[in-house]
């Protein structure tokens, strides 16, 4: 556990200093938001009818922006080799990693999702599910999107390759949660999508540090 949160406060650190993916990824999603009623129209049942479609895939294209550089910038400098040598598995070096990037990432999209979502006039029974299909949906996107990094860690045109890797594995998050928000707007449970976004994050959460280690340990060789 100790040093789990070394490598997270680690990343932190780094993604502070730095400051540019978090400023990428929230700007991106903001502007691509914006952009929506000026393509579609004013017209206020059509923004709320897409509104829940729209803040999804959004979020689901922002968070990818800077998954590229999960393992990239360790990898260059050295960094990765000393942290797949630590006593400490390599699965929970990568899942602390996950982590860190959800929280510069994931978790900003979550905090800027509501505020778009009154541009897009979605209805007040769709906010606190949006919230909760954020909750349970953008992790698992960090979690997947890992895979995906380490896979294509030191590739040519890695960020391209990554999206085709990742993106069909998206699918379930976005339709699920978009129909958790559709089902709260129109007076029906979303309970049922909640718990299968639940579940493919336990499954995730499960599976993809591992997944990530074998990657990584593969490139490294």
């Amino acid at each position: 556990m100790n040093r789990f949160l070394e490598v997270v406060r680690r990343d932190l650190r780094l993604a502070l200093r730095q400051g540019s993916d978090s400023v990428m990824v929230v700007t991106f999603f903001v502007l691509t938001v914006v952009l929506f009623p000026f393509g579609i129209g004013p017209e206020v049942n059509v923004l709320e009818r897409v509104s829940a479609g729209v803040l999804m895939v959004t979020a689901l294209l922002a968070s990818m922006l800077s998954l590229d550089r999960l393992f990239q910038a360790d990898y260059e400098d050295g960094s990765l080799e000393l942290l797949v040598l630590t006593p400490a598995p390599l699965g929970v070096v990568v899942a602390a990693k996950m982590l860190a990037h959800w929280l510069t990432t994931g978790l900003p999209l979550m905090v800027a999702a509501p505020v778009l979502a009154v541009l897009l006039h979605m209805q007040a029974e769709g906010f606190a599910i949006l919230l909760a299909a954020m909750a349970l949906g953008t992790p698992t996107l960090s979690l997947i999107g890992g895979i995906g990094a380490a896979l294509v860690l030191g590739a040519r045109r890695g960020g391209v390759l990554l999206s085709l890797l990742i993106l069909p594995l998206y699918v379930p998050v976005l339709i699920f949660g978009v129909g958790a928000i559709d089902a709260a707007v129109q007076g029906m449970s979303a309970k049922p999508h909640l718990m299968i976004l639940a579940g493919i994050l336990v499954a995730a959460l499960a599976l993809a540090p591992w997944a990530s280690s074998a990657a990584l340990r593969q490139a490294l060789e």
